[in-house]
């Protein structure tokens, strides 16, 4: 049974200053994203992480055109048995003194624990023609054209 805390795997925490958004590292884990355009983060849904959270696994219709009911993961909703959140973001530049990866985007809040980082790589990371069910099938094809989308009109939340 894993019987580590967050803290103790903690790589880093999330900072949203404003307008600025950031990934905040230890010091032990600051080398080696040289040259790296995109990264994924792994964090921590901390804030939905209770007992009671971890024991859902289905709920009512989170997308306007998708199943009535879905299973916790077909979502990307923070409440799930095992509350890991994986973003890729765009790195835009990396203070290696102070720790710090500015990002224009992540879905987590300030604060946010992050417990891992790995270079965005094409030849592992991009699959040229993804399956996707029916309900989603008209959204962006990347992250980048996902900017300009109307992500409003696709929630229930």
């Amino acid at each position: 049974m894993f019987s580590r805390e967050i803290s103790d795997i903690l790589f880093g925490t999330v900072r949203i200053w404003g307008e600025e958004i950031f990934i905040e590292l230890e010091e032990a884990y600051r080398e080696g994203l040289d040259g790296f355009s995109h990264i994924n983060v792994f964090w921590w849904f901390s804030e939905f992480d209770t007992e009671a959270a971890r024991k859902v696994l289905s709920g009512p219709q989170p997308y306007k055109q998708s199943p009535a009911v879905m299973g916790v993961f077909a979502t990307r909703s923070p409440i799930r048995p095992n509350p890991i959140a994986l973003t890729p973001v765009s790195v835009l530049e990396i203070d290696y003194h102070k720790g710090i990866i500015r990002i224009p985007y992540i879905d987590a809040n300030d604060g946010t624990p992050v417990l891992d980082l790995k270079p965005y790589t094409p030849s592992l990371d991009r699959i040229e023609n993804p399956g996707v069910p029916h309900w989603c099938a008209h959204w962006p094809k990347s992250v980048e054209a996902s900017g300009d989308f109307d992500w409003a009109a696709e929630f229930n939340f």
